[in-house]
């Protein structure tokens, strides 16, 4: 029997093990990918979660594998700056920078601490609870497990057969995430960027040398099976179309926008959701594998004080709670602001008289561990 089984093995889930590695508890982790391979874009890990990272030993790792950014900047179509917030000024205080990297090259980094701990190529089929939960795998392999972790997304099996529980809402946004080996201008080398349309969006940043990651929204209206991004982007500024045609059709994925409807339960006896499975979020805050990464430090923290599973589950979710509805809610709400299709101009002038010291505390209050 495992004692402890981990279901995903996505950021959450190898934080996790990182974290269960360094207090000697035994673990597995369930993949269902058959290896931990170049998939996903670009993702930015913020400054809580590099603080995590610290804790774990792989800031510098990971600093090296991606790009920092300096300053993340919301502009029109034609890159004039409607707001701007300097996460150098935040980077002293918790000496950590923001970085935007692949998401491979990140799986990577939290893989080869714990790989002897990762089983790929499992993917659950059932779960159920009877002394123990009972595993069943698709490979028709069954295993016991006295304690699982669900780290399974936010279409999350171990959710939806345990908990039965989670409304996914979708958000009416169709969203293109390109990756494109180019050289970029230094000017926009330590910047994210993010230009807001007429119910469309595009942004890009640098993840590692001469790479870059980009992604466009559109709302569903503008939405067809045969739709031209460079058509339907045109009026955005030249460099944008230029990303869009030089990166290869294989390096773009398309997806929905969704996220999970705030929940106020995320475990039960012996058992406990994490990340997306708990608490999907639009990913306009730049918070999705962020919050994933602070859910594994904090059942970290507690484990280190407490050794009952079940009271570091309601302390888990007790702890996590108002921050990430705060983040849930709020980045809801500004991606239905960002894909505004009319008073576009009253909202950028809204977003453009914005004090910066304002995004400053918004990002301190994401910044902030809660133990």
């Amino acid at each position: 029997m495992n004692p402890i089984s981990i279901i995903g093995g996505g950021i959450g889930g190898l934080t996790l093990g990182n974290f269960l590695k360094q207090q000697n508890i035994d673990f597995k982790i369930y993949e269902s990918a058959p290896e931990i391979k170049p998939v996903g874009a670009g993702i930015a890990m913020a400054g809580n979660a590099m603080q995590i990272f610290d804790k774990l030993g792989l800031k510098e790792k990971i600093e090296k594998a991606g790009t920092k950014m300096q300053a993340l900047i919301i502009t029109d179509e034609n890159l004039k700056t409607i707001s701007k917030t300097d996460v150098l000024k935040l980077e002293s205080k918790y000496n950590v920078c923001n970085i935007a990297i692949h998401r491979a090259d990140l799986q990577k980094i939290l893989s080869e601490n714990i790989s002897e701990h990762i089983i790929l190529n499992k993917r659950l089929s059932t779960i159920e609870k009877k002394e123990n939960y009972h595993l069943t795998f698709e490979d028709k392999i069954e295993i016991e497990s006295e304690i699982v972790f669900g780290a399974d997304g936010v279409k999350s099996l171990v959710r939806n057969q345990i908990l039965k529980s989670g409304e996914i809402r979708n958000a009416g946004q169709k969203c293109w995430r390109g990756v494109l080996q180019t050289e970029i201008p230094e000017k926009h080398s330590h910047n994210a960027y993010e230009m807001w349309g007429k119910g469309k969006r595009f942004g890009f940043v640098k993840i590692r040398e001469n790479t870059l990651y980009w992604y466009a929204l559109v709302n569903e209206k503008f939405y067809s099976k045969n739709i031209d991004l460079l058509e339907e982007f045109r009026d955005f500024h030249p460099d944008i179309l230029e990303m869009i045609s030089k990166t290869h059709p294989g390096n773009i994925i398309q997806t929905d926008i969704i996220d999970l409807k705030p929940m106020n339960n995320w475990q039960t006896e012996n058992l406990c959701l994490i990340g997306d499975a708990a608490h999907a979020t639009t990913p306009n805050m730049g918070q999705g594998g962020c919050q994933a990464v602070e859910d594994a430090y904090i059942i970290g923290k507690l484990l280190e004080n407490e050794k009952d599973w079940n009271t570091i589950f309601h302390q888990f979710e007790t702890i996590r709670k108002k921050k990430i509805h705060y983040i849930v809610n709020t980045s809801w709400t500004i991606g239905k602001i960002a894909q505004w299709e009319q008073f576009t101009g009253i909202r950028n002038l809204v977003f453009r008289n914005i004090p910066e010291i304002v995004n400053q505390k918004q990002m301190e209050k994401i910044l902030k561990l809660e133990i």
